[in-house]
């Protein structure tokens, strides 16, 4: 009889739970919901947030706050997520390390990207545009590869940090073309540019935006772009993807994610309504005229998949190059 009662409470535990989930969906959102971003405020992503965050507060009803958590490399704000209740209030917006690369250059974390997250839609891309000084004998991406071949080792690009997004896209250059380059790292892409302007080094992946600005003026040359698309900042350079190395692409996409074990339902309805507003042409705008990429996001189930390939992707090439564990 024991036994009877104890599979009849688990029987109605579970109808209970399941009836809940969809209850407590529809009931969503009766509160604020904060979007954190994991950087300061002012920049690309940030811009972003705000922007798809003003949107989802006039269809859902209810304010969606904005709250800039930087530190640590986007660990400050991982972390906060990972221990933030799951019930869809809080959300965040991430870069693509926090979620690939950073599981295999950083020797611990303090949170697991695979357990902790669950992934609710894409929102925008960043390509980076190859930029050299204009006084090197460089004027296309074919000139680039001849001449790093001809003088391996000799060409410096700037990086924007050890194991970040701007390096990698070097590395992988590297891989596919089998040039030698060497890198130097900078804490940050601003004094990277300057070096690169004044000539004390040769090369990098810049941001769009800076890139084609330096670029009108001169004071870089300008020679392909590391997304499999070309940038409306950038119309007519083309991906490194379409100059002969077909497949390239070195980008770094941000997502927005909630906690582990978030009702299903609601990340269904919270990933609808982000899908929506990124397919309205003004958002669309909004997004292509700072540099990036809108993206059309896949449905939550597929968008785990393509998560999974992303991890598996990059942590393989960085334990390949012997960047695992460097930080």
């Amino acid at each position: 009889m024991q036994s009877w009662s104890l599979q009849r409470l688990c029987f109605v535990a579970l109808a209970l739970a399941m009836l809940h989930g969809p209850a407590f969906a529809q009931d969503y959102p009766n509160r604020p919901i904060t979007l954190m971003v994991p950087l300061a405020a002012g920049g690309g992503m940030d811009f972003i947030a705000r922007t798809i965050g003003a949107k989802l507060s006039e269809r859902l009803g209810k304010p969606v706050l904005i709250e800039n958590r930087p530190g640590g490399g986007t660990v400050v704000a991982a972390l906060a997520l990972a221990k933030a209740p799951p019930d869809g209030y809080t959300l965040l917006l991430v870069p693509s390390p926090t979620l690939t690369t950073n599981l295999a250059v950083y020797k611990q974390l303090p949170y697991d990207a695979r357990k902790d997250f669950v992934p609710v839609a894409l929102t925008s891309d960043v390509g980076f545009a190859l930029v050299v000084n204009p006084s090197l004998p460089i004027h296309s991406f074919a000139d680039l590869i001849k001449y790093a071949k001809e003088k391996p080792g000799e060409l410096i690009a700037g990086t924007s940090g050890a194991a970040t997004m701007v390096h990698l896209a070097g590395e992988l250059l590297m891989s596919r073309t089998g040039i030698k380059i060497r890198h130097a790292h900078y804490r940050g892409s601003p004094p990277a540019m300057t070096d690169v302007v004044a000539g004390h080094i040769h090369m990098m992946f810049s941001d769009p935006v800076t890139g084609a600005a330096l670029a009108k003026d001169g004071k870089v040359r300008a020679l392909a772009v590391s997304s499999k698309t070309r940038l409306t900042v950038f119309p007519d350079l083309a991906p490194i993807a379409e100059l002969g190395l077909p497949g390239y692409q070195a980008t770094n996409w941000h997502m927005v994610i909630a906690p582990a074990q978030t009702p299903p339902a609601i990340v269904e309805k919270l990933s609808a309504e982000i899908r929506a507003i990124s397919a309205l042409p003004e958002i669309k705008e909004k997004i292509a005229n700072i540099g990036l990429i809108p993206l059309q996001s896949p449905p939550p189930a597929e968008l785990k998949t393509f998560l999974e390939s992303e991890i598996t992707t990059w942590v393989k090439f960085i334990e390949q190059i012997g960047l695992a564990g460097s930080q």
